[in-house]
């Protein structure tokens, strides 16, 4: 494993994985209590620099602690979910005016398995308007900051958990995935974001035959890969016909020497920045000193017009059903005008798009899936860049931006990690690398459906490798301790 389970008593928690922590409790070193404290203190002194959570409620939490049966994978481990995901006695504004103040009655069988894994939930993270934008600056929480540069934004919209995670506020937190929205956050971050593939987790309560049901993933972010292979396990789906192995074992298991594809061009052909494509060639030859055989290949392409065009329908659907839904129980002082202006321009899209054109977008998606499995013929995993740009200034993406500039900007940001989520296939952005200034970057690999096993595997030899957890830990140390 990257470091032992063991002996890890005298580090400060905040440089401790979930994994870690949670053993600290299951050998009586810490309680639970122990770790909630530390993590509220975490939350007060770290929070007012990165903004990146959203509600913020620990006697929650406390409350849970004592229904949470001992001996549990994360026993006690303080986390966040994404504010786009329900659960009973926290706020879910969806970062959103409209909905600010509602409360559900329940949570989703994803969220009891979270529960069940011993995770004590104090609050919500951040996230851009019902996820929408590819930054995390709502008109509701204002701008979350990227640890690295305050600067910066963290990417969306699972950008408070991201920040979160990075900052040491939380060493895992909930997210969820679209189009890239675990995995851009985790590459400007610099943290570990896997999507699971199609169907492999519980039902967070979403309808499966809701437009965006077949490109969204829940699953987290994480400072180490073992907390995302566990929380993973924890959620799979019941019943699951391969259900996936421990971190340990996952991490004991080399993948063997593996066929990678590596592309530079996005599915529109284009290329990203410079300093991103240096970090790129490092990937290869790091690959390729570990044992693997790598081609470069042209990778997907896609219709920027006729894929783009299906995705920006389908949210433009589902986010009008969304307030469509709430219209009624608005209260006399709630109105759609409280709606930041290019959700509500999506709205009045959707409002106007004919019920056969939401099953014409569902047949392009498909045929985009379907048109990916070619690129994974002849190889065992693909590899690119997770976003095609470093951390960009807060404010250049904002809320009031030009609507065809904010989208322009998430066509772009998703332009590497879109056609996994069309295929349904798993994947991970893996931070192994830092800019020459400093930001984050991360690689991005794409298996077949059902190898999230194969791709865990791959990461626990990358981790060992060319660990990333000594960064996040010094990072955390100059937030935390910042020098006068």
């Amino acid at each position: 494993m990257p470091f032992p389970l063991s002996n890890n008593i005298d580090l400060p928690l905040i440089d401790l994985d979930a994994t870690s922590q949670a053993e600290l409790v299951r050998r009586g070193s810490l309680t639970a209590a122990d770790l909630l404290d530390a993590a509220t203190a975490r939350y007060q002194a770290l929070n007012p620099i990165v903004n990146a959570v959203a509600i913020f409620n620990p006697d929650k939490a406390s409350q849970r602690l004592h229904r949470n049966s001992s001996g549990t994978v994360f026993e006690g481990v303080p986390t966040i979910l994404k504010d786009l995901l329900a659960y009973p006695g926290l706020p879910a504004s969806f970062g959103s005016r409209l909905l600010a103040g509602y409360v559900p009655a329940a949570g989703s069988p994803y969220t009891d398995a979270i529960d069940a894994a011993g995770l004590a939930v104090v609050g919500k993270s951040t996230t851009s308007e019902f996820g929408l934008l590819g930054t995390t600056e709502s008109m509701v929480t204002g701008q979350t900051r990227n640890p690295w540069d305050l600067s910066r934004s963290t990417g969306g919209s699972s950008g408070g958990a991201a920040a979160a995670v990075a900052s040491g506020m939380f060493p895992v937190a909930h997210a969820s995935d679209g189009g890239g929205s675990i995995r851009g956050p985790a590459s400007l971050c610099g943290v570990f974001g896997f999507k699971p593939g199609r169907g492999k987790t519980r039902s967070t309560g979403m309808p499966d035959d809701a437009p965006l049901s077949a490109l969204l993933s829940d699953h987290c972010l994480s400072r180490t890969v073992r907390d995302s292979a566990t929380w993973l396990r924890v959620t799979e789906k019941e019943g699951t016909a391969n259900p996936l192995a421990d971190a340990a074992e996952l991490a004991a298991n080399s993948p063997g020497s593996l066929r990678i594809g590596w592309f530079e061009r996005d599915c529109f052909g284009d290329l990203p920045d410079p300093d991103v494509r240096i970090a790129l060639s490092a990937t290869v030859e790091l690959c390729e000193a570990l044992g693997h055989r790598l081609m470069q290949i042209d990778g997907p392409r896609l219709n920027r017009a006729g894929s783009g065009g299906a995705i920006l329908d389908l949210m433009a659907v589902t986010t009008a059903h969304i307030t469509g839904m709430v219209a009624p129980n608005l209260t006399a002082s709630q109105s759609e005008q409280s709606l930041e202006p290019y959700t509500r321009w999506l709205v009045e899209r959707g409002r106007g798009i004919a019920p056969s054109r939401i099953g014409e977008a569902m047949q392009t998606m498909a045929a985009v899936g379907h048109d990916f499995t070619k690129f994974l013929n002849g190889f065992d995993v693909l590899l690119s860049l997770t976003i095609p740009f470093t951390a960009f200034p807060l404010g250049e993406f904002a809320p009031g931006t030009d609507n065809e500039v904010l989208r322009l900007h998430f066509e772009r940001s998703a332009a590497f990690t879109a056609p996994a989520s069309m295929a349904g296939y798993p994947a991970m952005s893996v931070p192994l690398h830092v800019s020459e200034s400093g930001l984050p970057i991360g690689s991005h690999f794409v298996a077949r459906e059902g190898q999230e096993a194969l791709l865990f595997r791959l990461a626990f030899q990358l981790e060992a490798a060319a660990p990333w957890l000594p960064r996040l830990q010094e990072l955390s140390r100059r937030l935390t301790w910042p020098k006068s």
